[in-house]
């Protein structure tokens, strides 16, 4: 974005009203232009009751300053815009803060906030690099932060083909489902960096945010660039380089604000950062770097929409895009792991992305464009719909997974949300009966049809997980039951699916929620809590199938093989169970025949009515839980009971998942369940 284009936005309208002392010292010229740059209550009131001094106005031109605290050179013909109303005018401003747009909330007081009021230039911040020096000594010969760029231009390769080759991969094969980078900026600087003067120490041309977002660019283009190695050294050789490119962006985020002032490439970088863990399946850690990159689009106003700051429409879409997808991936990961998520929505004032796609247009035919139906989808329409869903899974983990229990109805009344977002989705999304007619003109729509079913059954089968284990002798909890096991049988469908896949495929739809739980253990946890179902054969023999095929994936991660080696439990667990149940019934069939020889019948019907009163169940509900020491509490509400250390995946500790299938077993033997 030009300097320009910076000073539009940093003269932002909605602060807070000016003190009525400023008012009363003020003249009336300065009046008249704080009318044209705060919706204070005076100046609205000045604007309605003095309709001839706006139109005079109209024709004054501000003339723009260092601070950029004029909102453009038509400082009122920008006013004439559709207006907040006053009581919504204190969201705070965008100043110019070390070369980029830095977003001061309405509490702020600094030099910046006092320069404005005055309207004298505040003190230029400007950035931390400094152009090269003509000195004779190299900087690279002193220890310091400036010596990790060199560092990190170590790590790229040599030959420029390869890189140009693996940025290439990314943008043909990924990029596009995902909406992870606009190509035509991106190119731009790309060939800005290649130009740059070899040999020399001019470290300022260096950009580090746009570098972090090149390497992490650069570690999916190595999976896509060889989808099938050859054996397993090669996938390890192909894995680690990977991870050096994937551990170079994490260092160049980190180190870039030290430089510079946040921009979109940050932002960029930290969600494809979040979504490459979650395709490696650490998605603790993702957990991390979505909560960074959160605060990185925050500090440029992202949670505050465009036309508030009164940015171009172009621009606009792009970061109502950029935070949904960070919105989407806050909420989905911190109820996968059940901590806490980091946006608030009462602290965000951001609309939803229209189904329009304005990248690569001009500015001008931008602001003209029409917003197109729903029968004309674009990548912003996935992106708007996961977003209505994610905060419906907000809501579920603040209300049902948070520190006070909830109610049974709680979750019925989200469930009932879940399934109207479902009912809402246009006809090339819909979870059932879904229109394939538009596959081949928008390839884009197989993919987020899968992101947004799999985020569906992901919802639900959290949703609804507590309840799995809990008896009623009302049956109340049918529904739960019912609404888990079919979501869970439906994702390992897709799951299945997924590992028929070759890898530049499959990596499209593991970025999305499909990483973020696994079906498999849920449908494991039913096969043993209920062995003699009529379903309990079909769901052990998609297991095995499952487990075969992941243990032949080359791809395969210590991460998945955890998952895996608990899932074979699962099905080793159930088969157990129904053997003892089998030669224990043929056990007491053999018994009964010679006890009845000895005993007597009014006997007999006396034991019968005792064994009938011992097996009666309580209308109380019982929670599996608290009714079997040792079982991890899957009640919904409450605090969590998992006490992991931190640097340990619960959900990976093979001996408490043991603990557990053999809790359940003894819940089944001596409550008779069965």
């Amino acid at each position: 974005m030009s300097s320009k284009t910076h000073d539009g936005l940093l003269g932002d309208t909605l602060d807070a009203p000016w003190p009525q002392t400023y008012y009363d010292r003020a003249s009336d010229q300065r009046l008249t232009r704080a009318s044209d740059c705060t919706y204070s209550e005076e100046a609205e009131a000045h604007r309605q009751q003095s309709v001839h001094v706006s139109n005079l106005s109209n024709t004054e031109t501000v003339a723009e300053n260092s601070t950029g605290t004029v909102g453009s050179t038509q400082a009122v013909a920008s006013c004439n815009r559709i207006s907040p109303e006053p009581r919504d005018a204190q969201v705070g401003n965008l100043f110019r803060s070390r070369d980029a747009p830095s977003f001061f909330g309405s509490s702020y007081f600094g030099p910046q906030a006092a320069a404005k009021i005055i309207e004298e230039p505040a003190p230029d911040l400007s950035s931390g690099i400094r152009h090269a020096s003509a000195s004779a000594q190299s900087f690279r010969d002193v220890g310091g932060p400036f010596s990790q760029i060199w560092d990190l231009l170590g790590i790229l390769p040599r030959n420029k083909a390869s890189v140009d080759r693996l940025v290439d991969v990314f943008i043909v094969e990924l990029n596009w489902t995902i909406d992870a980078i606009h190509p035509a900026s991106f190119k731009a600087k790309y060939a800005e960096f290649w130009e740059r003067k070899f040999g020399f120490d001019d470290y300022a041309s260096i950009d580090l945010r746009w570098l972090a977002l090149l390497f992490i660019v650069l570690a999916y283009g190595v999976f896509l660039d060889c989808p099938q190695p050859r054996n397993a050294e090669v996938q390890r050789d192909l894995q680690e380089t990977s991870l050096r490119f994937y551990w170079a962006s994490r260092r160049a985020i980190v180190i870039a604000p030290t430089f510079y002032g946040e921009s979109t490439d940050l932002v960029r970088a930290g969600v494809l950062v979040t979504r490459y863990l979650i395709h490696m399946r650490r998605v603790p850690e993702s957990w991390l770097t979505t909560s960074f990159a959160m605060r990185m689009a925050q500090a440029q106003g992202m949670h505050i929409d465009g036309e508030r700051w009164r940015l171009p429409r172009k621009e606009t879409e792009t970061r109502r895009r950029l935070w949904s997808h960070l919105y989407t991936l806050d909420k989905t990961i911190a109820l996968a792991i059940g901590r806490p998520f980091a946006i608030v929505d009462q602290q965000c004032l951001v609309q939803r992305a229209t189904n329009v796609w304005l990248d690569g247009e001009p500015e001008e035919r931008a602001a003209a464009l029409p917003v197109l139906p729903l029968s004309e989808p674009t990548l912003s329409v996935y992106n708007f719909l996961a977003h209505d869903l994610a905060k419906i899974i907000g809501n579920i983990q603040e209300r049902c997974f948070g520190l006070s229990t909830s109610s049974y109805d709680t979750v019925l009344s989200l469930d009932r949300e879940i399934l109207e977002w479902a009912a809402k989705l246009p006809e090339y999304y819909r979870i059932k009966d879904f229109n394939t007619s538009q596959d081949g003109v928008h390839p884009f729509i197989p993919w987020n049809r899968l992101y947004l079913h799999s985020m569906y059954h992901f919802a639900r089968v959290t949703l609804h997980r507590p309840y799995l284990l809990r008896q009623s002798i009302t049956n109340r909890f049918r529904h739960s039951h019912d609404a888990c096991i079919s979501s869970a049988c439906a994702d390992l469908g897709m799951r299945i699916d997924y590992l028929q896949q070759p890898l530049h495929d499959r990596l499209k739809w593991s970025l999305g929620p499909h990483h973020l739980f696994n079906s498999a253990l849920v449908l494991g946890i039913v096969a043993v809590k209920d062995p003699h179902s009529y379903q309990c054969d079909a769901i052990l023999e998609d297991l095995t199938a499952y487990c075969d095929m992941q243990r032949g994936d080359i791809w395969l991660n210590e991460f998945a093989l955890a998952e895996v080696k608990i899932i074979e439990l699962c099905i080793k667990k159930s088969k157990q169970f129904r053997e003892n149940r089998g030669s224990s019934n043929r056990a007491s069939t053999s018994l009964g025949a010679r006890y009845s020889t000895t005993v007597d019948p009014p006997a007999i019907a006396h034991a019968g009515e005792q064994n009938d009163a011992n097996n009666f169940v309580s209308p109380e509900t019982i929670d599996s839980s608290e009714a079997v020491p040792g079982l991890l509490n899957f009640g919904a509400g409450g605090p969590f009971q998992w006490q992991a250390p931190p640097w340990g995946d619960p959900s990976t500790d093979l001996q408490q998942w043991e603990h557990v299938l053999d809790s359940i077993t003894q819940e089944q033997m001596l409550f008779g369940f069965q």
